[in-house]
């Protein structure tokens, strides 16, 4: 019997060979294969089944182990034997079910080795992937150089990685954003300012060069026959320097008749007219001021400068001040207070440059009197309209004999003045106030008109006959 029958009923066959009731089952009751005796197994198939059993039972034993006990009767044997059979037929079953899971083992054990391969081989790779993201570069920070390893895409992430900040001066090669691979050297320069007077021009720059000669070829600077105010080879902190530089210029210079040209770094031009070995002797200067920066190509002359004092007096006009006053005839001025000039002394340089005379330069004044103003009374007085008997006189033609028509004319011994030559107590006796000359003309003819009604024409003898043509 299969061990599948005795798994499913479990029900002992005494007779017939073990499994032909299995193939029966397969087959059919007329498919099972009938052997010829002695081409099989090479004896005879039929057997007792208590010997089977019997053998069966012996087997079991041996395979667990236990000692064979002498059968008693028929019945005890047929009893173990079956008992063996039974025992048999687990030990078959615990066999085959030892090799199924044998043969099942490779499959389990795959599967317990799968995940660890996985992570190995993933190991594998991540291993290899961080090792294609190392790099080792070069990284030189304002001229120190030391090689690094980095994770970095790029040269931007490499300084942010290693904390290298830039300024706007900066400059960095490669340029920050190029991508970085193994071998690779970046450079890192830091700008430095640069308090430049170059030739007299003062400005500020800026400068990646960390001496003061790799400055000056930054710049362009020609610093061959030039001064300098620090060694070339001074360094260029951070903080940056002040630096005066002066190149080699060419300057001529013109001096007693002669003419000198020479190369010079001086700093002011008369440095450089002392180089030119001329002396400047009291008063002598130069065209161009000695203090100023001498240029390239230009040209300086010295001025031989002789001079000397004069003191000159000069007057001070017055002034004249009017006031009005009422009780004189409109016109009419009188002057009250008669002014007077002033005096002034006044001290002047005379220069004279390579001999030639120059305008005199006003230097000090000293006022020595004050000047006195004069003071003027004009009349606002309305003039009469007549004089009775005497309106209807030819007082133009008496005028014209006398004075030629003029109200300011003197008589040359100075005694007469005006239209009709009144002398000063005549003129005051009318009511006249200062000189006749000095009254506008309509008040000189009212007066003359009151010197008629009480004397007639006797004051003027000469051209009193004037009055009646």
């Amino acid at each position: 019997m299969s061990t599948s029958q005795y798994e499913t009923s479990g029900a002992y066959e005494p007779y017939g060979a073990p499994g032909v009731h299995g193939a029966q089952e397969r087959y059919g009751a007329h498919d099972a294969e009938t052997l010829a005796y002695g081409t099989a197994y090479g004896e005879d198939t039929y057997q007792p089944a208590y010997e089977a059993a019997a053998q069966a039972a012996q087997a079991a034993r041996s395979y667990v182990g236990e000692q064979v006990l002498p059968r008693q009767d028929e019945r005890g044997a047929a009893e173990e034997a079956r008992e063996a059979g039974v025992r048999a037929g687990a030990g078959r079953r615990a066999a085959r079910r030892r090799k199924a899971r044998n043969s099942r083992r490779p499959e389990s054990a795959v599967r317990r080795l799968l995940p660890q391969a996985l992570v190995v081989a993933f190991l594998a790779g991540g291993t290899t992937a961080f090792l294609a993201k190392d790099k080792a570069v070069e990284l030189t920070v304002d001229g120190r150089p030391r090689t690094l390893h980095t994770f970095a895409d790029d040269v931007t992430g490499l300084l942010a990685e290693e904390g290298v900040p830039l300024g706007a001066h900066d400059v960095v090669a490669p340029a920050p954003g190029t991508a970085l691979a193994s071998g690779d050297e970046v450079a890192v320069r830091y700008g430095r300012p640069v308090r430049l007077t170059l030739d007299g021009e003062r400005r500020e720059v800026w400068t990646t060069a960390r001496t003061v000669d790799g400055a000056l070829r930054q710049l362009g600077v020609r610093a061959e026959g030039a001064y300098l105010s620090a060694s070339r080879s001074q360094n260029i902190g951070r903080a940056g320097l002040a630096l005066d530089v002066r190149t080699e210029r060419t300057v001529t210079i013109l001096a007693d008749g002669r003419t000198r040209t020479i190369r010079t770094n001086a700093a002011t031009v008369g440095e450089a007219v002392e180089e030119a070995g001329i002396t400047l002797h009291g008063q002598d200067t130069t065209s161009v001021s000695q203090s100023g920066f001498p240029r390239d190509g230009q040209t300086v002359t010295v001025l031989r400068v002789t001079g000397s004092k004069e003191v000159r007096e000069e007057t001070i006009p017055f002034q004249v001040r009017r006031t009005a006053d009422p009780t004189l005839f409109k016109g009419t001025e009188v002057v009250e207070q008669a002014g007077r000039p002033g005096l002034r002394r006044v001290t002047y340089y005379l220069r004279s440059v390579n001999g030639v005379r120059q305008k005199p330069r006003r230097e000090t004044a000293e006022v020595v009197r004050r000047p006195r103003t004069q003071l003027v009374k004009v009349g606002t007085k309305p003039h009469p309209d007549s004089v009775t008997g005497a309106d209807g006189l030819n007082w133009h033609g008496l005028a014209v004999c006398e004075s030629g028509g003029r109200a300011h004319a003197v008589d040359p011994s100075g005694t007469y003045g005006g239209l009709y030559q009144f002398d000063t107590h005549t003129w005051h006796s009318l009511g006249g106030n200062g000189r006749p000359q000095d009254a506008s003309a309509e008040e000189q003819t009212f007066r003359a008109k009151k010197l008629y009604v009480s004397r007639g024409s006797t004051p003027w003898p000469h051209c009193g006959a004037r009055l009646h043509k």
